[in-house]
């Protein structure tokens, strides 16, 4: 005979319900009974009466899931109320029996939020969120000024005026002083040229014969447009660098022991054009990490330590519990596929966000390093697996190196310390000044010092 056995799964979660989250509706389900399911629309007092029929139903934690932003303001609401929600990702909950609708799929949310088989999603807190928005606002203008420079540079090109081959950056100091002027209406190419800046490496001479075009009225027209929309994005993005600094700084006045802390300064550290324009944000930085030196590691700009800031806090870094889950979340570390003990594949799973993006720009930094201790990790895995894997293998680094600097309040400490240019200068003499000494057999002591130590020290 047959022995018939039986796998029964435990409930972890209580009195759990599902949403399955909509642009028009929301689709509630606190058992699975089809009696257990409601629907309730978006609106404000919508969202209160679905909250207010969770607490009649003694539903003490909420697991919801939503391809879109929609759920939002829902979170909020439930949140208010006191409920445990779950923020989880659609791929996990897609795999439902049978035909998809909206009413099978919150009892699915719900089953399997029962039976604790989901898992929620990172969020930020209230303070990493605001300034999250503040951040990406300010990257939606940066990609605005961006496109309006590429077609600044189209309408040059149709203009015949070669701008872009006599100025390294169209939009420097140079160039934007020449199409400030074409868009008054000078288009003489003598006088455009003497806009040039000292720094330029083309002579006026040259500039000047770039400068000679055809004047089609229609043409100019459309570079004036876009010259205005490109100096009203940088206005918009001033603006923005304004308000990011305003609140931090008010974030920090809430913590007013930081106030004392200051870290060493960074001068090779340099701001390039879609920088912060914030004063002092090494120091801004330091206090804002709770005495975490994050400007130390070398390649990391100003730029990514503001994603840093607004992506993930200094308080998301608690919610990983080691490095590993923390590149992982971050889809930096190898998704290994082991069937038959073979690995089939170990490839890094697709996937990105802005973080990982803003560590990977770094990595590539810091391949153009020389003499450092990440930057010769970089090149040793290139020199194996090619530049495309050394990015991510040194963003990766880059993590874990982030993680436990600001989850163990641990200095960054390489091997192999970054020389600033000044140091390379002194330590390039040096070794001449030996080298010399060698080659006519000199001593320290013949020169007046007492050692080798005493040479290095004195220049």
């Amino acid at each position: 005979m047959e022995r018939k056995m039986k796998l029964g799964m435990d409930v972890v979660n209580f009195n759990a319900a599902g949403i399955d989250v909509g642009s028009r509706s929301h689709y509630v389900a606190i058992g699975q009974e089809l009696d257990n399911v409601r629907e309730f629309g978006v609106y404000a007092e919508d969202l209160t009466a679905l909250c207010q029929w969770l607490m009649e139903s003694d539903v003490t934690t909420v697991a919801m899931e939503s391809t879109g932003d929609y759920w939002q303001n829902l979170y909020v609401e439930l949140i208010s109320f006191g409920f445990e929600v779950v923020l989880a990702n659609g791929k996990f909950t897609k795999n439902a029996k049978g035909k998809k609708t909206d009413v099978k799929d919150c009892r699915w949310i719900q089953k399997l939020h029962t039976l604790g088989l989901l898992s929620g999603s990172f969020l930020p807190d209230l303070t990493t969120e605001q300034l999250r928005t503040f951040c990406r606002q300010r990257g939606n203008w940066i990609d605005l000024a961006a496109s309006a420079t590429h077609k600044m540079q189209k309408y040059l090109k149709l203009l015949n005026f070669r701008l872009d081959v006599v100025v390294k950056d169209v939009c420097g100091l140079t160039g934007m002083k020449i199409i400030e002027d074409i868009c008054k209406g000078n288009l003489d190419p003598l006088s455009l040229a003497e806009h040039r800046h000292y720094n330029c490496r083309k002579p006026k001479e040259e500039i000047a014969s770039a400068l000679h075009g055809n004047n089609r009225s229609d043409y100019l027209f459309g570079l004036q447009q876009e010259f205005e929309a490109y100096k009203f994005f940088q206005k918009k993005i001033a603006d923005c660098d304004k308000k990011i600094e305003h609140f931090i700084k008010q974030e920090l006045k809430q913590h007013p022991e930081r106030g004392k802390m200051k870290t060493t300064e960074k001068p090779h550290k340099r701001m390039n054009k879609n920088a912060p324009q914030i004063k002092d944000l090494n120091q801004i930085a330091f206090r804002y990490f709770d005495g975490v030196d994050l400007f130390a590691i070398e390649g990391l700009s100003h730029s990514t330590i503001l994603t840093i800031m607004s992506e993930i806090g200094p308080e998301g870094f608690n919610k990983f519990g080691s490095s590993k889950q923390f590149t992982s979340w971050l889809r930096l570390a190898p998704n290994n596929k082991i069937s038959g003990k073979k690995i089939l594949s170990n490839r890094v799973p697709k996937g990105s966000n802005r973080l990982k993006i803003a560590l990977r720009q770094a990595a590539n930094a810091i391949g153009n390093l020389k003499g450092t201790h990440l930057s010769d990790f970089f090149r040793r895995v290139a020199y194996r697996k090619g530049r495309h894997s050394a990015v991510s293998a040194t963003a990766r680094k880059l993590a874990v190196i982030i993680w436990n600097m600001i989850t163990k309040k641990i200095q960054y400490q390489p091997p192999k310390q970054y020389l600033f240019l000044d140091q390379k200068r002194k330590l390039g003499l040096v070794n001449r000044i030996k080298k010399q000494m060698d080659k006519f057999e000199l001593k320290p002591e013949d020169l007046g010092f007492k050692n080798n130590l005493n040479i290095s020290n004195l220049i």
